[in-house]
């Protein structure tokens, strides 16, 4: 099976029916969740030129995530495989079990020039299937072996298993780890996103690695219009980041591509009716927030954190370890960026 980039993916061959299959199966330890076994014949993606993705190659070792985030951008990529957007994004997960050989043999490769490689940009690299199949651990190690410049980007508290090859990681190269919490609220997050650690104990996690000397920026994303993006909302987010050591801050206003944008607004339906008409103007011109918006969340959370003593990143500055990043001029939301701090 060919796997190419999740983000900007047109067209792959279905999952099932393939020889790539080793077996599916249920576990009791991971009751409702289904893994689909693969061998993949490639690891290193490169995202086409016309996305807006803010770096050219990603490894993705997993397909689909129990995180079960309502607004995940990359739901529509089960499509591709056959599987359901919906519930099935969140429980049937595609485990590329050789990724570690694969990816040392790829890297390994003449053509390979030693470019960086961005993690946890589609699903979270360390989502709970991650405990089972420890897939990883040999993947940094692949990397710490080339001295490969890569990031990660995660809501899993389980990087922390991790942590000892991060820091082998950063002594040799460039290296990133960024932390995604959007909001603080905790009803919020017990609906919006279930799957996923706490909000909370993801900042505890941001603030054991910067205790042992990994630099971890935040990417505040989702902000979500009138559920989370009050000034007092703003305000708590932003202080409890810099509370937790976080080297910087980024929002990311919430974005509702096809398939992510179906499942949310049901979700929206069922949770907060009242708000989908006011949903249906702010995206009625498609997956993104008008520029207005998007540009106003973004001052609010810069001033916030200039104020609590922390700044944006910009492309590529959470990408040196242990070097804390500069905080250079406030990026233009209305260029579309995905993952700036990456």
């Amino acid at each position: 099976m060919r796997w190419e980039t999740l983000a900007e993916e047109k067209a792959a061959p279905a999952l099932f029916g393939t020889a790539s299959v080793t077996r599916t199966f249920d576990t009791p330890e991971f009751r409702g969740i289904t893994f689909h076994e693969v061998r993949a014949r490639s690891l290193v993606n490169r995202v086409p030129g016309a996305s807006r993705m803010p770096f050219e190659w990603t490894v993705n070792p997993y397909r689909g995530c129990s995180h079960a985030c309502v607004y995940c951008f990359a739901r529509k990529t089960h499509s591709y495989l056959d599987l359901d957007t919906g519930i099935g994004f969140d429980s049937q997960i595609v485990v590329k079990v050789n990724a570690p050989e694969v990816l040392r043999r790829e890297l390994a490769a003449g053509s390979w020039t030693g470019e960086h490689i961005a993690m946890g940009t589609n699903v979270d690299c360390y989502q709970r299937a991650e405990g089972r199949y420890r897939l990883m651990p040999g993947i940094l190690s692949a990397l710490i072996e080339r001295s490969n410049p890569f990031s990660i980007l995660t809501k899993g508290t389980l990087i922390l298993r991790d942590l000892e090859l991060l820091r082998a990681a950063a002594a040799r190269s460039d290296v990133g780890v960024s932390m995604s919490v959007g909001f603080t609220d905790p009803e919020l997050w017990r609906t919006v996103e279930p799957g996923t650690p706490s909000p909370e104990r993801r900042l505890d996690t941001v603030r054991t690695l910067t205790d042992h000397g990994i630099a971890c920026g935040v990417l505040m994303a989702p902000v979500i219009p009138y559920l989370g993006d009050s000034p007092e909302q703003l305000r708590r987010t932003v202080a409890a980041i810099a509370a937790a050591g976080a080297t910087s801050v980024t929002p990311l206003v919430l974005h509702l591509r096809p398939g992510a944008r179906e499942w949310f607004l049901a979700w929206l339906d069922q949770h907060h009716p009242r708000l989908r008409r006011r949903y249906d103007a702010l995206y009625a011109n498609g997956a993104y927030a008008p520029t207005w918006y998007q540009r106003r969340v973004t001052r609010q959370v810069h001033e916030l954190a200039t104020e609590y003593g922390i700044g944006p990143a910009g492309p590529g500055a959470a990408r040196a370890l242990p070097r804390p990043p500069a905080a250079p001029a406030p990026p233009d939301p209305a260029a579309g960026t995905q993952l700036a701090l990456l």
